[in-house]
């Protein structure tokens, strides 16, 4: 059985405590990993403070280079950087390997924005005082980005962190989620033969709540970026004081189906943005509102599809649903059916586990109050709702602590515009499931779902400095 050791300024170095990895599926042993303390810390944050400087005088189109390496250098081993995400992440293979795919470009996308960061001039002349001014900025790097990332995307929602930051010429200690760190690993290996200078890239590994202090107060980081839950969000906040922070936090994703969409087109993808790799995505669709004029045909539609989903093991190429990230999550959920159902809903598939996988389950009459539809789900399953009048479904769509991303099927453009007014969200998604994402488009919640926006283009953004240069150009 393989030891994962701590990356530390290049090399693999030993920790005194490691923990055992399992396969969410089976339970295999996959590793042995790494459990950092406090002085792993501290030496990660030095030695990326250390490699800032050579980073921060890294011409824009070597940063390019390096960033284009690793896109090319994962395009080459894509079937192995899958197989990884299946082993440590439960996810069923082929949605494992368009993750890469998503990676693969996410990394282009950081390559091509490095040799864009602009500044602009500024017109001094426009206030009394300005004249014979010349006003400029540019964006400079921060410094030490501390990165913290979760289980259920461990390749993309990583390269979203180590993509803009590097591009912008920053460096990074990045503190995986503990059930995906082999893919931590083996991306560092990635930037490693790219060429990216030691220290620029720290992977500490162990349990997020022993470490987190130490990764966000350290006086040498400069931004915080986040991804997880509200409640963690709310407390690396608190901890970040004056740093900059970027929030992906928690949704629970509504769409509203008018009565004029074909059904037979949509609700193929409606099940699978409710049940792909298992609910397990921050944008799931968690609830669905339709209107009392094809209710029942839609609801009869959906649950006819999901019935055909095939469960089972990751890595085989039928597999749709498999195991959740745990048994402990697993009987979250379970226990929040179970209420639901105590408090008037009814379970029109699924609600069971069978063989340790949480089916995918569908509820009806369900009420605002209950978990399944105020809280994150984050698992296999999705509430349908009747509603009579658009403005009352955008009202319930909106009564919620989140908003990352809602959508509406709708081929009235005014009631898309109507609608898209009036949600509360960091994004709106038009004729499609509000799991739509592309990883260029800037991404990110209001309310309880974040702070501050991804996207690699924003992304570069929320880790740059703006600054600004005026010069008199008369004594």
């Amino acid at each position: 059985m393989q030891t994962k050791h701590l990356y530390i300024n290049g090399e693999q170095k030993q920790a005194k405590r490691t923990y055992t990895l399992h396969s969410p599926y089976n339970h295999d042993v996959l590793a042995e990993i790494a459990m950092a303390d406090e002085e792993n810390v501290k030496e990660a944050i030095a030695g990326a403070h250390d490699a800032y400087e050579k980073m921060k005088k890294m011409p824009a189109y070597e940063r390019s280079a390096i960033l284009s390496r690793v896109a090319q250098l994962l395009s080459e081993q894509k079937e192995e950087a899958a197989r990884i995400i299946a082993y440590e992440a439960g996810k069923p293979i082929r949605t494992a390997r368009g993750e890469i795919d998503r990676t693969i470009a996410t990394y282009q996308f950081a390559a091509e924005e490095a040799k864009r960061i602009y500044g602009e001039t500024i017109p001094m002349d426009a206030a009394p005082g300005g004249e014979n001014r010349l006003g400029f900025t540019w964006r400079e790097p921060l410094g030490v980005v501390t990165a913290i990332s979760p289980f259920n995307f461990p390749f993309n929602l990583v390269a979203h962190k180590l993509g803009p930051a590097f591009a912008a010429g920053n460096t990074v200690v990045l503190k995986p989620a503990e059930q995906t760190p082999l893919s931590a690993y083996f991306i560092a290996d990635l930037f490693q033969q790219a060429g990216l200078p030691d220290g620029a890239l720290q992977v500490i590994t162990g349990s997020g709540k022993e470490l987190s202090e130490a990764l966000i107060t350290n006086p040498a980081v400069k931004k915080v970026t986040f991804t997880g839950s509200a409640s963690v969000g709310k407390m690396i906040k608190k901890q970040a004081g004056l740093r900059k922070v970027t929030l992906e936090l928690g949704s629970n994703s509504g769409l509203i189906v008018e009565p004029d969409v074909p059904l037979e087109k949509i609700i193929p993808r409606c099940v699978e943005g409710a049940f792909s790799f298992a609910g397990q995505v921050c944008i799931s669709l968690q609830r669905i509102y339709v209107h009392s004029a094809i209710y029942d045909e839609f609801c009869e539609r959906f649950i006819e599809r999901a019935k055909t989903l095939k469960k089972g093991d990751p890595l085989d190429e039928t597999t749709d649903v498999s195991a959740m990230i745990s048994e402990r999550e697993t009987e979250r959920i379970l226990s929040w059916v179970e209420e639901a159902v105590t408090q008037g809903a009814s379970i029109g598939l699924g609600g069971s586990v069978k063989e340790g996988m949480f089916e995918p389950t569908v509820l009806l009459n369900v009420t605002e109050q209950m978990a399944v539809s105020c809280q994150e789900t984050f698992a296999p399953v999705v509430s349908i709702v009747k509603y009579d009048d658009l403005d009352d479904a955008i009202d319930s769509v909106n009564n919620s602590v989140y908003g990352l991303n809602v959508a509406i099927y709708t081929q009235n453009i005014m009631n898309a515009m109507h609608a898209a007014r009036k949600f509360e969200s960091g994004g709106v998604i038009i004729n499609d499931i509000p799991t739509f994402r592309l990883d260029h488009m800037p991404y990110g919640g209001v309310k309880d779902s974040g702070y501050g926006r991804e996207g690699i283009k924003y992304a570069v953004q929320e880790m740059t400095e703006l600054k600004f240069v005026t010069i008199k150009t008369t004594f």
